[in-house]
């Protein structure tokens, strides 16, 4: 009788082969990628299997696929690989008297409210660190902390029903304006959607949290979404078309402050914006954050 599969120890060399044979699709690709022979990758797939008491592939001539249970073991596998990964580069680190590293994703307007802030604040309290940073979509961001692929998500917050397997912690609140040029000094402090639904303009074009809120205020207003528009994800080239034409955008105040600072763009107040922006993190419940995370999070509780 097999061990219960709550008992079984797994050897973690074997468990990184299966995810190497999951990354590259392939038992040859695997083979190349850890410099080994490809017999040597498919026994230790073979006496996975076996000792897990399933079957992790389902072989054909275009390749493998994935069964069921190689699915359930993938995820876990890429987690516990991106960890054993990040241990050797903290050990490293360590020995030269660097914190972290520290791995980040976020949406662009989340990130460039909160990040720049907290990076001189973090310098300040721990000295030099090690941070890597990637801008991504809200819907991959959840998938990235599951994988271990990053340890924090710079989200908008308090939008939607945060996933029970994650934490989420707002750390700062914004007003939304609406953010114009020069070419726009006629108008006033305070504006009306419906004043301006005409004009052309420029909006995100991704199907997440901040794409949302900026339609709700369209719907506030009782105007439509106007079809005059060039859709754009990144901010700063949002801010240079607005900057050097007659388009307008909509926009929290903090991710405009520098033009805004120097007087190349404007903001004006929308009648409409009767509900704040909010903006903080996400990480795994069951995972926690490593020493520099939680610094990272006192800093932005402080802020």
């Amino acid at each position: 009788m097999s061990k219960p599969p709550s008992r079984l120890r797994l050897d973690p060399r074997a468990v990184a082969t299966f995810w190497r044979v999951c990354e590259t699709g392939s038992i040859s690709g695997a083979a190349r990628a850890l410099n080994i022979s490809q017999p040597s990758v498919s026994n230790t797939i073979s006496l996975l299997e076996q000792r897990l008491g399933v079957t992790l592939f389902a072989r054909s001539r275009s390749g493998i696929v994935l069964t069921r249970e190689g699915e359930a073991l993938r995820e876990r596998a890429e987690a516990m690989v991106r960890l054993l990964e990040t241990a050797a580069v903290e050990v490293d680190h360590a020995a030269r008297n660097v914190a972290g590293p520290l791995r980040i994703g976020g949406t662009p307007g989340a990130l460039v409210s909160l990040l720049p802030q907290a990076v001189a604040r973090l310098e300040e309290r721990v000295g030099p660190f090690a941070l890597s940073v990637v801008e991504r979509p809200d819907p991959q961001l959840a998938d990235l902390l599951r994988k271990g692929s990053i340890d924090l998500a710079f989200v908008t917050t308090e939008i939607e029903a945060c996933p029970p397997d994650l934490i989420e912690v707002t750390a700062s609140r914004d007003s939304f304006a609406l953010i114009v040029g020069r070419r726009h000094d006629n108008l006033g402090d305070t504006v009306s959607l419906r004043e301006v639904a005409e004009l052309p303009w420029v909006l995100p074009e991704a199907q997440g949290a901040f794409r949302r809120q900026v339609d709700a205020l369209f719907l506030a207003a009782g105007v439509a979404v106007p079809q005059n528009v060039i859709r754009c994800d990144s901010l700063l080239t949002t801010k240079a078309i607005v900057r050097h034409s007659d388009r307008v955008t909509i926009l929290p105040r903090t991710v405009a402050a520098a033009e805004l600072t120097i007087g190349v763009l404007r903001a004006i107040s929308i009648g409409e914006a009767t509900f704040e922006r909010s903006v903080g993190v996400r990480y795994l419940a069951e995972r926690g954050l490593p020493p520099l995370g939680r610094a990272m999070l006192e800093v932005l509780a402080q802020a």
